[in-house]
């Protein structure tokens, strides 16, 4: 089975991943653990790289999203558990499902909001979108 766990350095991507870890016997030894962090796009981005450098721009992405992956690769190494790591740039929850569909993903494992403008929200913005716009099933932790 392959899991998608989109995180972003929030709680309740941290809960995801506890939640996951402790239910990993569910899942079964040959499951590949996915973690996808998806960097927003730089409003006028082209511009932004034209100044700076696209290298840059690319470096500043990578580097922000491996900061948001490293407190669930730190849970998920403790445990044990194999994983990939990516990153990606754009509207989050188009790209997880994107990522979910041309991975062959049968699951997205994710928490219900995180550090988005409407964070206070019961269920996030791009939780939400998720659920709407995924044909995989959708696991939601709180």
């Amino acid at each position: 089975m392959k899991i998608l766990v989109p995180v972003d350095g929030s709680e309740t991507s941290s809960r995801a991943i506890d939640h996951l870890v402790k239910k990993a016997a569910w899942h079964g030894a040959d499951t590949e653990i996915h973690l996808l962090n998806v960097q927003h796009s730089i409003p006028y981005g082209s511009r932004v790289s034209a100044v700076i450098g696209r290298e840059a721009l690319e470096q500043y992405h990578r580097e922000e999203g491996l900061a948001a992956l490293q407190p669930a690769r730190a849970k998920l190494d403790a445990a044990g558990l194999k994983y990939q790591c990516h990153i990606l740039v754009g509207e989050p929850a188009e790209k997880i499902v994107q990522y979910a569909r041309e991975n062959g993903c049968e699951q997205i494992f994710m928490g219900t909001h995180g550090r988005g403008a409407v964070s206070k929200v019961l269920l996030g913005s791009v939780a939400s979108k998720v659920v709407a716009l995924s044909d995989v099933p959708v696991v939601l932790v709180k």
